[in-house]
């Protein structure tokens, strides 16, 4: 396996570092972030006039192209100045894929190339209340099949951007009788907004202007074509696009650790004490030299699941091992961050307190480190333990 960058892909890099840089520095990231429950859309703007909504996507429906690799590579640029402020582009390059893979005809000629062009926004609304982690077994969000559609009732949470996007990637349960639980979900798109649909705001620690939102529905009626893929075979098609999903999130965490390396490194090398800069102590040498052996762990176990997915291999366990490893590893690094920088590191002026706010949900979601290490466990052979 070979995970050095093609000539194109080293390109897209280069040009996008420099861009964010220009474009997305971190003051501006600061700036954005103290909006609490603002949502930015001058970001949004930005990106799509950089075309980045564009890239993983068919060139049929107006895409711009690209595979894995190209969707890790921006996910990690971006949020090596944005934090956690990424995830409004990184949630309709999720969706966007879902889409492509596995939507009607209709909906692909209808929604791609306005998701390419930046015209639309998508959230993901598949987590219950009382479930978190848990989806199938918590799930109590329904779907009953009416003339000419579904009517959807129930209530969804943890949906990033939900109130600013135009439709919900909603998984409901349709067969309450079914022989698994994962045999009996189906995948819809719900427009927004809609009659009988409610959506509000969590305030919460970090992440502040994208938004994470409670859904409450009640009757709202999806028109048959926007059931994704097959009645009752949501749960396979959520699952093809999680792996992409848990690829990203890694790509996001190694982002983090680039800016936490980034700014502590220059700081240790303009702060003085004791009559020279703090990068002459040992201690926090050593701090240097862990966060950077974690971003290098944490980068070979992403690529690898990259790879594995753009080359149509098994990449669950991979995927999983590359989201728990590198969120681990990026908020250990931030919280290393605030410790290099003092009482500065504490301070809203500076971007190591917002990367260790913005990363510390990582270790919860998409799925908790826990859950990940179980699935990792069963892969072994071991009994399921949950």
């Amino acid at each position: 396996m070979d995970f050095a960058l093609t000539e194109e892909q080293e390109g897209l890099r280069s040009g996008l570092h420099a861009w964010v840089d220009k474009k997305l520095p971190k003051n501006l990231a600061r700036d954005w972030e103290a909006r609490e429950g603002e949502y930015p859309f001058e970001l949004w703007d930005l990106m799509t006039e950089q075309g980045l909504h564009a890239v993983g996507l068919p060139e049929e429906y107006g895409g711009a192209g690209g595979d894995v690799m190209s969707q890790v590579i921006i996910g990690r640029e971006l949020s090596r100045t944005l934090g956690g402020l990424v995830w409004i582009w990184g949630l309709s390059s999720f969706c966007a894929r879902s889409i492509a893979h596995s939507a009607t005809e209709e909906v692909k000629q209808d929604l791609l190339p306005k998701l390419a062009e930046g015209e639309i926004r998508i959230a993901i609304a598949v987590t219950e209340p009382s479930g978190g982690t848990d989806l199938l077994g918590s799930m109590k969000t329904k779907a009953v099949k009416v003339d000419g559609g579904w009517s959807i009732t129930g209530q969804k949470i943890w949906s990033t951007a939900a109130h600013v996007s135009d439709y919900l990637l909603l998984l409901a349960l349709t067969d309450p009788e079914a022989e698994k639980p994962s045999r009996g979900v189906t995948l819809f798109l719900v427009p927004n907004p809609a009659k009988g649909l409610e959506i509000r705001q969590i305030p919460k620690l970090g992440m502040k202007s994208v938004g994470s939102c409670e859904i409450f529905l009640d009757e709202v009626f999806v028109e048959d074509k926007y059931v994704v893929g097959e009645v009752n075979g949501g749960w396979r098609h959520i699952l093809e696009s999680l792996n992409n999903e848990r690829i990203i999130v890694s790509s996001l965490c190694l982002g983090v650790l680039d800016g936490v390396l980034e700014d502590a490194v220059d700081y240790m090398k303009v702060r003085e004490a004791f009559g020279k800069p703090i990068g002459a102590f040992q201690a926090l040498q050593h701090y240097i030299a862990d966060i950077a052996m974690w971003q290098k762990q944490a980068e070979l176990m992403t690529y690898d699941a990259a790879w594995r997915q753009q080359n149509g291999l098994p990449c669950g366990v991979e995927a999983t091992m590359a989201k728990v490893i590198a969120s681990d590893y990026a908020t250990k690094a931030a919280d290393l961050g605030i410790q290099i920088l003092g009482g500065m590191g504490y301070a809203l002026e500076t971007n190591m307190q917002r990367y260790w706010r913005d990363v510390r949900l990582y270790r919860i979601g998409p799925i908790t480190n826990e859950m990940g290490r179980n699935i990792i466990a069963e892969s072994f052979g071991l009994p399921r333990s949950f």
